[in-house]
């Protein structure tokens, strides 16, 4: 018997909100990603587009912003997503997904910090 197994929904990430209408907002992805539930995006400041929250470079997207609560095909083109872009919230830790740059300990942990700074607040029996 084969197993299913399903995607990841935004009840997998988000855990507990105050207020939808206070911590949600509509962003822009940038071009490029197929975005998952969960990912940690930064802002551009130039163009005030999302993409995965970098470890490094100087446009904004090194500092998490926001959690991706929908998944998001943006491969070929700028995309509208849904984003918990601050606090009060919990999302569980484990569903975060994060940019291939973010690929050891003291960074996740960085920006697990910066979501917390937020309002996002990260944990791991949510």
């Amino acid at each position: 018997m084969s197993v299913l197994t399903q995607p990841s929904t935004m009840g997998d990430v988000l855990k507990y909100e105050l207020n939808p209408n206070y911590i949600r907002e509509t962003v822009t992805l940038l071009a490029g990603h197929a975005y998952p539930v969960g990912a940690v995006l930064g802002r551009i400041t130039a163009s005030d587009k999302y993409k995965f929250a970098t470890s490094g470079g100087t446009d904004g997207a090194q500092t998490a912003a926001a959690v991706l609560l929908y998944a998001v095909d943006a491969t070929l083109a700028d995309a509208v997503g849904i984003v918990v872009a601050r606090g009060p919230a919990i999302v569980s830790r484990a569903a975060l997904t994060y940019d291939g740059s973010v690929d050891d300990a003291a960074k996740i942990t960085t920006k697990l910090g910066q979501l917390a700074e937020l309002g996002i607040i990260p944990r791991e029996t949510a």
